[in-house]
């Protein structure tokens, strides 16, 4: 079986394609959404996580404080990296658990850093979806209610959009709107499909 890695920076819009090809019925593995829920699902994971990020880590109902963790590891790299080195693995044996029960000819795993953790490996083809710096900051601002310095904290954590267009086989640009997007998308899944279905 195929894999189609989707990456971008934070609010390139890759999100919005991913889903595009969930509404075709391609199977999509969301990195940033299973790691969120292993950090709370897997007793080993959260042991590892407080020992350390400290006993902050985690809110009396169990849940993750995102707050805690955020102000540490986009300030930190060392803690980043730390925090990276304990869910990136989790998260590539729960991807590939998932990926024995599907049954298409492709599927579509998601991360923001798939670059950065080596999931590009793994990968037979690689979207990327970029978009202008300033229009992504004010996209991020918009839908996380964040300021513009903690969103420029989160992007000097990530790969530059250069190096990521060098990596990638298609390269989305995802600054005219939706329905540009939209077309984007049509065309690529057509290649796609050819390449794997046909």
């Amino acid at each position: 079986m195929k894999v189609v890695g989707i990456t971008g920076g934070i609010g390139s819009g890759k999100s919005t394609l991913a889903k595009m090809f969930l509404n075709r019925g391609i199977p999509l593995y969301d990195s940033d959404s299973r790691a969120k829920s292993l950090m709370v699902e897997s007793a080993e994971l959260r042991n590892s996580l407080v020992e350390l990020l400290g006993e902050n880590t985690y809110l009396e109902d169990g849940s993750l404080n995102r707050a805690f963790v955020a102000s540490i590891i986009f300030t930190d790299k060392e803690k980043l990296q730390g925090v990276n080195s304990l869910v990136h693995p989790a998260v590539f044996k729960d991807f590939l658990l998932w990926k024995e029960s599907q049954t298409s000819p492709f599927v579509v795993k998601e991360s923001a850093l798939l670059f950065e953790n080596k999931s590009d490996e793994f990968c037979d083809k690689i979207i990327l979806v970029t978009a202008d710096l300033e229009l992504r900051i004010k996209r991020v601002m918009q839908r996380d209610g964040v300021s513009y310095n903690q969103v420029v904290d989160r992007i000097k954590n990530q790969m530059s959009e250069e190096e990521k267009i060098k990596k990638a086989d298609f390269v989305l640009y995802n600054d005219g709107g939706l329905e540009k997007l939209t077309t984007e998308f049509e065309n690529l899944y057509h290649q796609l499909i050819e390449s794997y279905v046909y």
